[in-house]
């Protein structure tokens, strides 16, 4: 920031074993201390060509990509605050048998 604190960006990866849905699969979180994604806006992130960036600055298909490839191996992908770093966290499950 001008004249003031630099921002120092922290991300965190973690992964272990979780059953859901009586289902044997795997966690891979990615978590940062950003500002994190607002309430109003995270069932959208999936959305195909949504975008917070202005007009023609960006397509809007990274995520929504991202979501029907999880979708099609039976996995959930999911957004929420992160308690330790204090910004998102982007949660994918994948189940181990397919």
């Amino acid at each position: 920031a001008e004249g003031g604190e630099r921002f120092r960006g922290e991300c965190s990866i973690s992964t272990w074993a979780e059953r859901r849905n009586d289902r044997a699969g795997v966690v891979v979180a990615v978590e940062d201390n950003g500002d994190g994604v607002p309430l109003e806006i995270r069932e959208k992130v999936f959305e195909q060509f949504f975008t917070t960036k202005p007009a023609g600055k960006g397509t809007g298909l990274g995520l929504s990509v991202c979501i029907d490839i999880v979708k099609s191996h039976e996995g959930t992908l999911e957004i929420r605050n992160d308690s330790s770093l204090g910004g998102a966290s982007f949660e994918l499950w994948l189940p181990l048998d397919s």
